[in-house]
């Protein structure tokens, strides 16, 4: 049943004994099966489209560690993919797209998302599914219209997200085009993964803590919104995590009209401040350092003991500000899950 997983439970609003624990990228370079398994691809987006290997990899943290919950092992570019624009990966640099720099070449995207090309990720969560330990969760996830169109407009991730900034005061109608287009793709998609069997679903929004007030609400917050809306409203069964990177004093905004039910914190988030904020209205989740990860030691157990006694007697999943480190060491992270299932804490 699902509300024995203890994931799940936290969602959908009752506090566990323990707090179940899972890391944004766990599946990744950290570990030496994920990179033997990872040179074996001629590259990453036929890694993320070949069912076998990326069902392999979403499951070898679970069988390593034992984590509360699996994430589906994919791409946010995905959604740009099955709309039409050219993505590939470049080893060391990072995903490229074909930038989109005038209106016009809106045009050459299709209307509507291709489900049909990103099938091998549904068939990904099908064999994931099934092999999955009971107490495990399942999570699917997309990037949120903002983050997705920043990489779509500037054909590369950028450290401001100037070009899609400026893309959006120039022709806000034509960005205007493209955030709805992406928020019924990235609705459709999600939908799909739901009906392919992931529990729960968490929208990523990396970069949204670059814009001003007004460009948050209309370029994250009324999107994603928009996205919660229809998919409590055609899989209301299925929670869902936000996780706006960058929210800041935003988190009580999003908190009161976005409809999630758990918040992402990023790790410069204070959070004695956030759970004042919510007041029980959500649950949170994160947000150890990923360097404090990296680190070790007694600075780790530190930071893990500042964060438990923090989130307290709230609904809390426990995970990391934002995605773990590909130096980070192994008996780190086994050393982080025994302190915060120790019964003793």
């Amino acid at each position: 049943m699902h509300d024995e997983k203890p994931l799940l439970s936290v969602l959908r609003g009752k506090k566990t004994s323990v707090r179940p624990i899972w890391l944004m990228r766990q599946a990744g370079r950290y570990l030496p099966e994920y990179r033997e398994i990872r040179s074996k691809a001629t590259s990453f987006l036929d890694f993320c489209y070949t069912p076998s290997a990326a069902a392999e990899v979403t499951l070898q943290p679970i069988r390593r560690f034992g984590f509360d919950a699996a994430i589906l092992f994919s791409d946010i570019l995905v959604v740009p993919d099955a709309l039409g624009q050219k993505v590939s990966f470049e080893s060391g640099e990072g995903p490229r797209l074909e930038p989109i720099e005038y209106p016009e070449q809106l045009s050459l995207l299709r209307d509507s998302i291709d489900l049909d090309r990103l099938e091998p990720v549904f068939e990904t969560i099908d064999r994931v599914k099934g092999a999955l330990p009971p107490q495990t969760a399942f999570i699917g996830f997309c990037g949120a219209p903002w983050t997705v169109a920043s990489y779509m407009i500037a054909g590369r991730g950028t450290p401001d997200q100037a070009p899609a900034r400026l893309f959006a005061y120039r022709h806000p109608e034509a960005f205007e085009k493209l955030i709805d287009r992406l928020v019924a793709a990235s609705t459709a998609y999600l939908l799909r993964q739901i009906d392919a069997g992931v529990e729960t679903v968490q929208i990523f929004d990396s970069w949204a803590g670059v814009l001003p007030a007004g460009e948050f609400d209309k370029w994250v917050f009324s999107p994603v919104r928009k996205m919660v809306r229809t998919l409590k409203k055609e899989r209301p069964e299925t929670p869902i995590i936000a996780f706006i990177r960058g929210a800041g004093t935003h988190l009580i905004e999003l908190v009161e009209g976005l409809g999630a039910d758990a918040y992402g914190l990023e790790t410069a988030e204070d959070p004695a401040w956030a759970v004042r904020q919510t007041a029980g209205r959500a649950a949170l989740q994160g947000n150890l350092d990923p360097l404090a990860l990296v680190a070790g030691g007694d600075a780790l157990d530190i930071e893990i003991d500042s964060l438990l006694e923090a989130f307290s007697g709230h609904r809390h999943i426990f995970n990391l500000g934002h995605g773990i480190l590909p130096q980070t060491p192994i008996e780190h992270v086994e050393r982080l899950i025994a302190r915060v299932r120790s019964p003793r804490i």
